[in-house]
């Protein structure tokens, strides 16, 4: 019994600590609230969410990322700012306001109620930095939160439906969507895809509130670095301790460097600027004013007016811009026409100076080797020669016919006869053949009339 006991009692306290260990890490201010504002609000019950216009499965590549998660209607700037899946047309200047104002009300008490921390980023936290409100002119509302905070949302909140109610007299009633993007495995940027990493949706009309998570993405190389898949960057000093501050008559949180944060972001003019967007700051009530309608209409043809200036400024630049590289184009091309007959002439003179060259290359060759005749028939006294003999022209001796006669006769003889032709009948006499010991030899020379 007292085993079981036992076993009962470890598991009570195992279930205590894993359900501890489930809840954020950051610190949690306990006084939330602070009763500046209490409203009536129903418990979030989890509700199934519309289908999707779009398959649900999300399909991941490793080339090219996951696919887009949250879709817009498009169509113009301003439709961007809905979610199509809500979306019935876009909102008046007067209801978008009031839509927002209720949508950020309830998101930042959702988060408190679940010990959420969430802060206000980019131009929401413009508006505060002016007077604690939504800069009218502001369709997205910008919020971000830890990546620890992120997967919780995931792992516990994700398709959250949560009704809302003010304490306005009437009281307004309002029904948001969590939904949170599967892609927040990815810290990267990826493929541009899935930025915004969460909504808070109104399920009226499609409005919704950004949620981007910031994580140490490169904490080895760049520790201390937080940043989202929009290239943000904070160092952990500009964000925390985060500050507690009023916002639209609701208790929420800004980063604690905010003036750095919104310098850098927007530069100091964002500060400063008092006509921005339609509308002027009114520094005696601090509140953003809209500007009157013949006031806007007037701005807005001095702004066509400058526009099509600047446009026709353009035009001509971008004319004489063409003027002055279709001059550079025909200069460059003279100049190339005027290279290639350069580099012409400069070679057809080489090609004449290498045939002078090889010319005379070839005339001093010849000055110093004897020309060499051309193998042919063998003539008359090549052919003599070759057989042995001997003969001696008779246009070399006297001109009158000599006929000797040598008794020495041991030597031998060799007698070549030519015939003549016919009608002439003159012929070679007989030749000696020269012997090793030369003897004298009985020749009979002939003149041979030419």
């Amino acid at each position: 019994m007292r085993l079981v006991q036992a076993v009962l009692i470890l598991s009570a306290l195992l279930a205590f600590l894993v359900d501890a260990a489930a809840t954020p890490s950051e610190d949690w201010n306990r006084n939330n609230g602070n009763g500046r504002e209490k409203e009536r609000r129903l418990e979030p019950r989890p509700r199934k969410p519309p289908p999707r216009p779009r398959q649900e499965k999300v399909k991941r590549d490793e080339e090219e990322g996951m696919d887009k998660y949250f879709h817009e209607p498009g169509g113009s700037e301003l439709g961007n700012h809905y979610d199509s899946r809500y979306h019935h047309g876009i909102q008046e200047y007067v209801d978008r306001q009031d839509t927002q104002l209720h949508m950020l009300r309830a998101y930042v008490t959702f988060c408190n109620e679940n010990r959420l921390e969430t802060w206000l980023a980019h131009g929401t936290l413009l508006g505060w930095w002016w007077n604690g409100k939504i800069l009218p002119w502001d369709w997205d509302i910008d919020t971000q939160v830890s990546g620890a905070t992120l997967a919780y949302m995931a792992k516990h909140h994700n398709y959250t439906h949560y009704d809302y109610v003010s304490i306005e007299d009437p009281p307004v009633e309002r029904t948001y969507l969590l939904d949170v993007n599967p892609a927040i495995i990815e810290r990267e940027r990826g493929n541009g895809n899935n930025i915004i990493d969460a909504r808070w949706i109104d399920t009226r009309n499609g409005l919704y509130i950004d949620i981007t998570g910031l994580s140490e993405t490169h904490p080895d190389d760049q520790p201390g670095v937080w940043s989202c898949k929009n290239y943000h960057r904070y160092h952990t000093a500009d964000l925390y301790p985060m500050r507690e501050t009023m916002y639209e008559g609701i208790i929420a949180k800004v980063p604690y460097a905010y003036d750095r944060i919104l310098t850098q972001e927007y530069e100091e003019k964002a500060l400063v600027m008092t006509d921005y967007e339609g509308h002027r700051w009114d520094p005696v009530v601090k509140m953003w004013l809209q500007k009157p309608e013949e006031e806007l209409a007037e701005e807005r043809k001095e702004k066509e007016a400058k526009e099509k200036e600047a446009k026709e400024k353009e035009g001509k630049e971008k004319e004489e811009e063409a003027r002055k590289a279709e001059k550079e184009d025909k200069k460059a091309e003279a100049k190339r026409l005027k290279e290639e007959q350069k580099r012409m002439k400069a070679s057809k003179a080489a090609t004449i100076q290498e045939r002078a060259s090889a010319k005379q290359r070839s005339n001093e060759a010849g000055k110093r080797q004897p020309t060499q005749k051309k193998e042919g028939r063998p003539t008359i006294n090549r052919r003599l020669s070759m057989s042995g003999c001997q003969i001696r022209p008779a246009w070399l001796s006297s001109p009158t016919v000599v006929e000797e006669r040598v008794e020495k006769t041991k030597a031998a003889t060799c007698t070549d006869t030519l015939q003549d032709p016919p009608e002439n009948k003159t012929s070679l006499g007989s030749v000696s053949h020269e012997s090793e010991a030369k003897p004298q030899m009985n020749v009979k020379v002939y003149q041979v009339s030419m």
